[in-house]
């Protein structure tokens, strides 16, 4: 098949892509959050920490893969959209072929999920479950998520809240409130990279009927969610470091705040499809940032 801008890139690369390596960093954060917290209270596991690792970039990419695959079928991508190209709608993928593509990569989900059983208990089968449905009816299924709003509610909570406390808790085998409040920064922080995708495709998702929070409430709004996510986030350690006992090594998230005021200033004074593409990347790498630094923080 070939590719829209010439040459035909190679499957690697084609499949390289398709993994949207920019947004792996929401799988990444809160699983070195949650252990972080697990090893400053003595009760760090190298097994359990790694399968949480494997569990959370499994979903996250079979999310991508359901998300190429389902926009393309919902005519969400087509020729009109600004953003990076997607594998499906530029013909460098059957439709059938992402679709099994994004069945195999669940079922591993699956199978990761299951060994963590042996640490959490056999209720964690329905917080994986329940996190590969989500994944699959993001984009998919009679009442996408994506398409109704609540896309951002989805990556909070399971990138955030779920993926953190579920991180720390097959470790440590409870779930206290400091763990449910690691994951906030994190999954707000995660959901800021959906907002600024969807800021930058809200023309084309209105005209799909693809209704995000961006198309429902406009740029201004938008604007406004993700500077009250930033400020929320950072509010986190200063609680955690004043509120909770954790001392002044807690903190060092606050060393990314002029990167976090630079972004908001990008996304305010972003004009071209370039711009908010590059930031796209961006607000990724500072969800990592801040991930390392929280993380380092809560051990040292």
């Amino acid at each position: 098949m070939a590719a829209v801008d010439g040459a035909a890139p190679g499957r690697a690369a084609i499949w390289f892509g398709a993994l949207r390596p920019r947004t792996l960093p929401a799988a990444v954060a809160p699983v070195a959050v949650g252990a972080a917290l697990a090893a400053q209270g003595g009760n760090f596991q190298w097994a359990p920490a790694l399968l949480c690792l494997v569990f959370a970039l499994l979903v996250q990419v079979g999310t991508n893969f359901a998300n190429d695959y389902y926009d393309f079928i919902k005519g969400a991508d087509t020729a009109a959209r600004v953003g990076p190209r997607r594998a499906v709608a530029a013909g460098l993928v059957a439709p059938a072929t992402m679709r099994n593509a994004m069945i195999g990569v669940f079922v591993a989900a699956f199978l990761s999920g299951l060994g963590l059983v042996a640490w959490g208990g056999p209720w964690l089968l329905v917080v994986g479950v329940a996190s590969i449905f989500c994944g699959v009816a993001y984009t998919g299924g009679p009442y996408p998520l994506a398409y109704h709003g609540l896309g951002d509610v989805f990556v909070f909570l399971f990138f955030g809240l779920v993926a953190v406390g579920g991180t720390y808790f097959v470790q440590a085998g409870r779930l206290p409130w400091d763990a449910i409040l690691a994951g906030v920064p994190v999954g707000l922080l995660a959901a800021n990279i959906l907002v600024v995708n969807n800021y930058r495709d809200a023309e084309t998702d209105a005209a799909a009927g693809k209704r995000t929070l961006v198309v429902k409430l406009g740029r201004p709004a938008a604007r406004v969610q993700f500077a009250g996510s930033l400020a929320a986030a950072f509010a986190v350690p200063v609680y955690f470091a004043f509120g909770r006992g954790y001392g002044p090594w807690v903190l060092l998230p606050l060393a990314a705040l002029p990167l976090a005021w630079a972004h908001l200033r990008r996304l305010r004074d972003g004009k071209t499809p370039a711009e908010l593409i590059a930031l796209l990347g961006d607000t990724g790498k500072l969800l990592a940032l801040y991930a390392a630094l929280f993380a380092a923080g809560l051990v040292l």
